[in-house]
């Protein structure tokens, strides 16, 4: 393996990682390269993919657990606060936008 380099395991049928910049396909590469500034505050121990990263069979494409269903991941926030921690994690990691991933997906 090349110096610098990391393997990350992603599902089959993800979607290729777009260029940076372009919109937010869900392609998860960078869930699973790097965690977060909400994975790295509230999820312990911290792991690479995020175990946040969920797939979907019927979108084909990752999505944030802690955008989508935090209350899972997140044991002592009550199941009613669900809309506003996601929400909040959204604008956090400005989920669903633009790629800011500087990864090189081969």
């Amino acid at each position: 393996m090349k110096e610098g380099w990391q393997t990350i395991t992603i599902h089959a049928q993800a979607p290729a990682k777009p260029p940076t910049g372009e919109v937010c396909n869900g392609c998860g590469v960078c869930c699973a390269a790097e965690p977060c500034p909400v994975s790295l505050a509230l999820l312990w121990p911290h792991q690479m993919p995020c175990r946040a990263l969920i797939w979907s069979d019927t979108e084909l494409r990752y999505f944030c657990g802690m955008v989508t269903r935090p209350a899972q991941f997140l044991r002592w926030l009550p199941q009613g606060w669900n809309a506003v921690a996601s929400r909040l994690f959204k604008r956090w990691i400005a989920a669903d936008t633009r790629c800011d991933a500087d990864v090189e997906a081969a």
